[in-house]
């Protein structure tokens, strides 16, 4: 086996992504404190085509060269737009038709492995703060809340790896 050069992935020009289809996904950002979460999650849903992120609270934004280290670039195919207050994004999304499924381990919770999105259904996924998670006040408006199973001794993974973990799922899913 040889590794493919960069040349032959037949990766398109960001313009050729701004005018794709996208998956019917976007990506909400509670108050994510680390620009490299952030870079990743935006280079994660460039790869899976996510149509847009929406960055809340503490969430930094691009330009940013720390964003951009893990980022490299997606910040600028990826679509992006920021709110000031989450719950004020989530009200949008709800009035748009979107189902807000909020990453979080909560009473209830429904495994990300037993969710079954519904054809055409346009998904909202809600990511929370590194330390605190999803805001409580986003629980209480979200449609259902997505847990990631877990089988080892820590209660949580890193925000840019669940974020790729749900990402991937319902790109699976939605495909």
């Amino acid at each position: 086996m040889r590794k493919l050069r960069t040349s032959e992935l037949n990766r398109m020009t960001v313009e050729e992504f701004k005018n794709s289809d996208k998956m019917p996904i976007t990506v909400v950002m509670d108050n994510i404190r680390s620009l490299n979460n952030v870079g990743s999650v935006f280079r994660t849903s460039d790869a899976l085509k996510v149509e847009k992120i929406i960055l809340c609270g503490i969430t930094a934004t691009p330009p940013n060269k720390e964003i951009h280290k893990t980022a490299l670039g997606a910040e600028d195919s990826v679509d992006w737009l920021y709110e000031e207050k989450t719950e004020d994004a989530i009200s949008q999304l709800k009035e748009a038709g979107y189902t807000v499924c909020s990453l979080e381990q909560v009473e209830n919770s429904t495994s990300l492995i037993d969710f079954q999105p519904q054809a055409g259904q346009k998904i909202a996924l809600v990511l929370g703060n590194e330390v605190k998670g999803v805001q409580q006040k986003v629980v209480d408006l979200s449609d259902i809340c997505l847990e990631i199973p877990q089988y080892g001794t820590k209660h949580s993974f890193n925000v840019s790896v669940s974020a790729g973990i749900a990402l991937w799922e319902l790109f699976r899913k939605m495909s």
